[in-house]
């Protein structure tokens, strides 16, 4: 008898730790890039186009870039790139001219403006746990040039081998394109390579051949995020309702109070293709929603957002959906004051379609209880 009372405690305990679990809150965590500032500190090789054999005309160059990343695909940077360049010629024609040297180098400056497009992301879609991402890099600056000095001798030998030979620093306006890739390491600092061709006038070696110069430069160094790259978003889901029965009260002599019984309210809110903003007429709804909940102050409503599978695709239909339901919530909050304790949201994106027809399931949800 006591084994049999025994096994009827247990088999109660663990019956009712098994609803209480199924009724606790959850939660739902979402993420969102967040635009932010970066630095990026890199050094490399440049080799400038000209005659002489390919290792004979590389020097070491540097760059130092601040920029800001708009969305997970477009960032624009400014930066300054910056050492030595070289020319020079064969060293076959060198000794047959009887040059001192088939080489000469000088230093420059080049501050530029960047733009930065993601092939990765505009692809492949933002993740925010992704570990290589490669851009196209295009833009234009200003290459201040020094002076040929090195190049005197040379000069000096034959004058007409350099007519664009310059003595004083001299300004010249460049394009540039190319590509980098880059390995996050963190959240915020990644490592990257950096590939950049460089097109100026004829005049940058000093050289005349009535072609435009060309120089490219090979990069590798760090980019550090300056301020997060990512949002939470939690959001918390109430647990199911618990019914408990209780015996019926006992008669009274006393008449019956009967307590007015408070049916759930629901309405949808529905939007416009690609849209996060409701028309007047839905907006009126959440009027009403509001004044509902201010009535019976004990109730509390679930939102869910929803965007048709029909057009778009699943990450924006996230986003679509995700607006739709903040957008309810906020009027709620903010509009109408009710408490944020009292909103619960969740967001389906296309992935769950309630609706038939496809227009409708552009819509926000709205569950009191």
């Amino acid at each position: 008898m006591k084994k049999r009372i025994f096994s009827l405690l247990m088999l109660s305990m663990m019956a009712f730790g098994m609803v209480s679990a199924q009724n606790q809150p959850t939660e739902q965590v979402s993420y969102t890039f967040n635009p932010h500032w970066f630095l990026q500190l890199q050094g490399g090789a440049q080799h400038t186009l000209g005659e002489a054999k390919f290792f004979d005309l590389v020097s070491p160059t540097a760059q130092v870039e601040v920029g800001y990343q708009f969305s997970p695909v477009w960032a624009l940077r400014l930066g300054v790139n910056a050492w030595q360049s070289k020319g020079g010629w064969g060293e076959g024609t060198a000794n047959a001219w009887g040059l001192p040297s088939n080489t000469y180098k000088w230093n420059y400056i080049a501050p530029a403006l960047d733009v930065k497009f993601n092939i990765i992301n505009a692809l492949c879609g933002w993740n925010k746990d992704r570990v290589f991402t490669m851009n196209v890099i295009a833009g234009a600056g200003l290459n201040l040039a020094q002076s040929l000095d090195d190049a005197e001798a040379i000069v000096a030998k034959d004058p007409t081998l350099m007519k664009h030979y310059r003595t004083g620093t001299s300004v010249m306006p460049f394009g540039r394109a190319g590509l980098d890739f880059d390995f996050a390491v963190s959240s915020r600092v990644s490592l990257n390579v950096e590939a950049m061709a460089h097109i100026l006038n004829d005049h940058y070696n000093g050289k005349h051949t009535d072609n435009a110069d060309w120089y490219f430069n090979v990069l590798a160094g760090v980019k550090i995020a300056l301020g997060k790259t990512v949002n939470k978003h939690v959001t918390v889901i109430g647990p199911e309702p618990v019914v408990v029965e209780e015996p019926a009260p006992a008669p009274a002599p006393a008449p019956v109070v009967v307590e007015e019984k408070v049916e759930p309210f629901q309405c949808n809110v529905f939007f416009k293709i690609n849209k996060t903003v409701a028309e007047a007429q839905e907006v009126a709804k959440v009027a009403e929603l509001a004044e509902y909940m201010k009535k019976y102050p004990e109730t509390k409503v679930t939102l869910s957002g929803y965007a048709d599978k029909g057009t778009g695709n699943a990450r924006i239909n996230s986003r679509l959906s995700e607006g739709r339901v903040n957008y309810v919530a906020n009027l709620l909050r903010n509009d109408y004051g009710i408490e944020a304790e009292r909103i619960y949201t969740e967001f389906k994106g296309d992935t769950v379609q309630p609706f038939a027809d496809n227009d409708s399931n552009r819509v926000t949800i709205c569950v009191t209880k």
